[in-house]
């Protein structure tokens, strides 16, 4: 048996339902070892790690506001810790080594404790050797509540992932140190899943309201992703509720560690099967899919209500200093040279030491942040990306407003998307104390030479 690029992206002739994720409680959060099913039928199990036995681990669902307390147990064979991708919190909690905390080693534990101020979709996931741990299973989605969520019929989480696996033995290929992965696009997997599953199916009856809380978990993968049989809107994006729904009229893009909510409409007949779909080179292919079944319960109006918003910093431009971020190196690009701790390397030295990017003439984290500056201060970031790949590029502790080329202010943004040649701003205030991590969330990227940190006093 082998993996094709249509194998893993059309749907599978048999039909399998996604057991309900777990409710949050105040049970540990365990990094552990387990097998799971995630190559299709006919396909032995595969080894993961995981956060209580399964991938994704348990949905922890919270309302805006409340505390958030988990203790990481460490039962895998390396140290770890827990990143709370896109929570505007306490900086201690962040889960970064050798900036926030220390590691979690093997047999030990540690206690996250913390509020979570804004609602959304967030995710969490281990931030110690990410490219590999990652890339194993080692996350799970974070939904904090609106106080006034949207009248939906069902709301559904789909985390997206790309597995990189042996098509005979469906054991996970661990080359997570491959030149070739960090220096090009990243690690691709061959087989990409949904909550941990291929081709998942999610019944529904024509007329119903979904929200869609889309996820991507995935190393380095771009999705292109666009609705059949449904329609509706993004109404937020990594967790932050966009101030007009946006119309979805065609596919839109989800890079590594973006979220998008759409709120949709089953437009699709009774026995008929609606899809979420990645759009690619050879076609359209299923990601998951929702099989219709009779009519919806009760008759909505055809538009859509903003979601609430979120206690987020206001924000003007007015004086705000320009700090320019170069992204450099990668194959095509190759450094000349860069600083690597108190050292400057030429390309063929970084190279052999598995370093291809840099970030400003950087090919790891600085010892001096990108910027120190004072609570509440208003900044702009440029990105200039000089490779020949794109990159996202992620803030912790932060969200940011896009800036738009005329000169306005774009949505909410925790996580964007620099395309090669490209060049994006981006504005925040720097409202949250502490030393925050800027990298690049192509994981094998940041494991690479992309990776940055500014301080806020």
């Amino acid at each position: 048996m082998s993996f094709s690029r249509r194998l893993f992206l059309q749907s599978a002739a048999a039909l399998s339902v996604l057991p309900k994720l777990a409710w949050a409680s105040g049970q540990d959060l365990v990094a552990q070892t387990a097998m799971q099913q995630i190559a299709p039928d006919g396909f032995p199990e595969t080894p993961i790690w995981s956060y209580g036995g399964g991938v994704p681990g348990a949905e922890i669902r919270l309302s805006q506001s409340a505390r958030l307390r988990r203790k990481l147990v460490n039962d895998l064979p390396q140290p770890t810790t827990v990143h709370w991708h896109g929570i505007r919190i306490d900086n201690a909690m962040d889960g970064v080594p050798g900036l926030t905390q220390d590691v979690v080693a093997p047999g030990e534990a540690f206690q996250y404790d913390f509020v979570v101020p804004d609602a959304g979709t967030y995710w969490y996931h281990a931030h110690n050797r990410s490219v590999e741990q990652v890339a194993r299973g080692l996350y799970g989605p974070l939904i904090v509540e609106e106080s006034e969520a949207p009248d939906v019929d069902h709301d559904l989480t789909l985390m997206l992932d790309d597995w990189r696996l042996d098509p005979e033995t469906a054991k996970i290929v661990d080359d997570f140190d491959n030149g070739h992965d960090q220096s090009h696009a990243g690690r691709l997997g061959n087989l990409v899943s949904v909550n941990g599953r291929f081709d998942p199916t999610y019944p529904v009856a024509r007329g119903d309201r979904l929200r869609l809380r889309l996820i991507n978990a995935s190393n380095a993968r771009i999705y292109d992703l666009a609705l059949d049989g449904l329609a509706g809107w993004i109404v937020a994006l990594d967790g932050m509720p966009l101030e007009m729904p946006l119309a979805i009229e065609d596919g839109f893009p989800l890079a590594p560690a973006q979220r998008a909510d759409l709120v949709v409409d089953v437009l699709a007949d009774p026995s008929a099967v609606a899809s979420l779909v990645s759009r690619e080179r050879e076609g359209g292919f299923g990601l998951a899919r929702f099989p219709v079944s009779g009519k919806a319960g009760k008759a909505r109006q055809s538009g859509i209500t903003p979601l609430p918003p979120n206690p987020l910093p206001k924000l003007v431009l007015d004086g705000a200093p320009l700090h320019r971020m170069v992204l450099q190196g990668g194959a095509m690009r190759w450094l000349e040279s860069a600083q690597l701790g108190e050292t400057r390397l030429s390309g063929r030295e970084l190279a052999q030491l598995g370093r291809f990017w840099a970030l400003n003439g950087y090919a790891d984290r600085p010892q001096e942040p990108f910027l120190n500056t004072p609570l509440g201060s208003v900044h702009r970031i440029e990105f200039v990306n000089e490779t020949a790949f794109p990159h996202a590029m992620h803030l912790h502790g932060h969200h940011f407003r896009l800036v738009l080329p005329d000169g306005s202010l774009g949505p909410w943004r925790d996580t964007v998307l620099v395309e090669r040649g490209q060049t994006r701003q981006i504005a925040l205030v720097a409202d949250n104390p502490g030393s925050w991590l800027l990298h690049c969330h192509m994981l094998g990227h940041a494991a690479s030479g992309m990776m940055s940190w500014f301080r806020v006093t």
